[in-house]
Order: C-alpha cells, then sequence, then structure tokens
C-alpha cells in the first residue's frame, strides 16, 4: 500500500501535467543531482500565482533562506512552499489572521504588526530571534538555526502578547535516528561528535524549562528524534523569547505552539515511534507540562474562516493540496 507521500508525490505529478496550476512549467527539474518528474524546471511557479512575486521579494528583503537552496523550490511536496501558499496570500488582511487563530483557540482580541520584517505584516515567515538564547551560533532566517515556518504575534484576551509559533508540514515523516549520537561527517565512527554539540546546545535549556519535562539522562531522550527535536528547539525558542523579552523586539508573556500537519499523513501521525512506542502526539503531550500550549490542526481547518473572503486561494489549495475537486 502506498503511503500518503507517495501519494502526494504521484498527484502533484498528475497536476504539473494537467491542471495548470503551475502555468505550463514542467516537471525534470534537478533535486539531489537529478532530474525529478515531481521538481518544476521553474521553481518559482511552484508558488500560487497571486503571491509569487511578492513572496519572492519578501524572503529577499527579509534576508531569508529558500529550503534547499536560493530560490523557491520547485519540489511540489515542499512543506515551506506550502506554508507560503497557504498563508502568504493573507498576511496582511488582521481580521482574516486573527479569525485563523481565534478558530485554532478562541481567546484573542487582536493581531500585532510585526516589527522584525521589512514591511510589517500579521504572519510572518521563517522567523528567528534578535538574540541567539540557544546557542546554536547563528540567527540566520530560514537556515542553519531554529526558524518558525510561519508566526503570528497576538493579544490575549488577559491583555497580554502571545508568541503564535506554527510548524507546518506535508508529508514528512521520519526514521528512528537518534540525533543525540550522531557523527559529524569525517568524524571517526562513534565519536558522536554532533550529537554531542546539539546536546551541549540544549540539554541545561530543557531541565530549565517550564514546559519540556527533564530527564535524568538526554542521550537516546525523545528530544533528539524527529520530529520531536524540531518541537523541542521551538518549544525552547519560544520560552526564551519570552525570558528575554527586554532584549527583544517581539517582546511577550505567553505563547502557544500551533502544528500544522495534513490529517491524511498517518505515516507522521499514525507512527509508533520506537523511542516512545506510541503515535507522534501521545509521544510529545507525554514530554509537555501544560497541555494547552500545543495544539494540532489540518490545512483545512486552519482556513475554514477565511473561505467566504478568499474564495479563489481556497480554490487553489482544495485541488493543490487538499484533493477535494
Amino acid at each position: 500500500m502506498k503511503n500518503y507521500k507517495d501519494k502526494e508525490c504521484e498527484r502533484q505529478q498528475a497536476l504539473i501535467e494537467t491542471s495548470g496550476l503551475f502555468n505550463g512549467i514542467s516537471g525534470g527539474g534537478r533535486f539531489m543531482g537529478k532530474e525529478r518528474p515531481f521538481v518544476l524546471k521553474d521553481g518559482s511557479h511552484n508558488l500560487y500565482a497571486p503571491i509569487r512575486e511578492q513572496a519572492i521579494k519578501y524572503f529577499r528583503d527579509n534576508n531569508v533562506g529558500w529550503w534547499g537552496g536560493s530560490k523557491p523550490s520547485g519540489h511540489v511536496l515542499s512543506s515551506q512552499v506550502a506554508c507560503l501558499n497557504h498563508l502568504f496570500s493573507v498576511r496582511n488582511d488582521a481580521d482574516a489572521v486573527l479569525a485563523m487563530l481565534n478558530n485554532v483557540r478562541n481567546e484573542f482580541t487582536e493581531v500585532l504588526p510585526i516589527s522584525s520584517d521589512t514591511e510589517p505584516a500579521y504572519i510572518a515567515f521563517e522567523v528567528v530571534s534578535d538574540i541567539d538564547h540557544l546557542n546554536e551560533g547563528s540567527s540566520t532566517r530560514g537556515s542553519n538555526c531554529t526558524s518558525i515556518d510561519a508566526f503570528i504575534y497576538a493579544r490575549h484576551k488577559s491583555g497580554e502578547k502571545w508568541l503564535i509559533p506554527i510548524e507546518w508540514k506535508y508529508t514528512e515523516h521520519y526514521n528512528n535516528q537518534d540525533k543525540s549520537n550522531e557523527d559529524r561527517d569525517g568524524e571517526d565512527e562513534g565519536s558522536n561528535g554532533k550529537g554531542k554539540e546539539r546536546m551541549s546546545r540544549y540539554n541545561d535549556l530543557i531541565s530549565a524549562s517550564a514546559q519540556l519535562k527533564s530527564q535524568d539522562d538526554y542521550v537516546g531522550s525523545l528530544y533528539y528524534y524527529e520530529p520531536f527535536y524540531q518541537l523541542m528547539r521551538q518549544t525552547l525558542w519560544a520560552e526564551n523569547m519570552i525570558a528575554h523579552k527586554d532584549a527583544e523586539r517581539l517582546a511577550a508573556d505567553n505563547y502557544l505552539h500551533i502544528h500544522v500537519i495534513p490529517s491524511e499523513n498517518d505515516e507522521l501521525l499514525q507512527k509508533k515511534y520506537k523511542v516512545s512506542g506510541v503515535t507522534m502526539e501521545k509521544s510529545w503531550r507525554g514530554m509537555l507540562a501544560d497541555q494547552g500550549k500545543y495544539i494540532i490542526v489540518s490545512p483545512e481547518s486552519l482556513l475554514v474562516p477565511v473561505a467566504t473572503s478568499y474564495p479563489e486561494l481556497i480554490d487553489y489549495l482544495s485541488i493543490r493540496y487538499w484533493n477535494n475537486k
């Protein structure tokens, strides 16, 4: 039986050939050194046409890195591109962004412009902290550090400002690689230098976290397996943004971590992870002190509030990603 990624790859290839969504751009672009039918020869056409020029300008003006290179990826399963295709059209519409946020958790009174962008709007992409709080040595948006796929800055009904980091998934699924014992390239096997470096960055932060449950030994910990490794770093990012809010432009008092995953992606959601023996959500929730700070939502559910005001966008997403038409 084909998994979700294989099904989506076949469906997207059919769309390349028949739908007109990609403006006649064919597959056969290069990925990992080979021509692939699921990679567009011009990656800019992987973006929804009405946002194409502005999204490319946004990445250039804000010095954001594209996944896999200096231009939009032509890989039709790119989650970075999927995130932009879903959210970029509404980023300047405060009412729409607030409606989407309150559809996830109905507790917010307004969304705030995100001042870390050159042209502040109400959703930002590949957001990083102003200061490196996670010992990563870099704050390049989109690469080589913890970057947030999409980000909303909101005022809670309590009057507090909240960070809303959004992690976006499409067809991703993961093996059982332990990042706590990984070697560096060229390193003697079993030296675990890359893994040790990771643990030197994050272990003390995890132990100090109010949200992440501490462990006696982090070697082989769930925190160092994907997708939990990403979620761990994003949780630490949000906590440390708040702890150091006096030094950050996006000063806030609390946060809500949103994980966007297609409900059909069973290989991510329903896999029994070797490190925990249970599914992704059960695995991750077992590591969290406050369950209310983390929520999973599907892309379709997130976009429900804008269906009437953005019908052309919804039509595009329904065909391109949701397989509804």
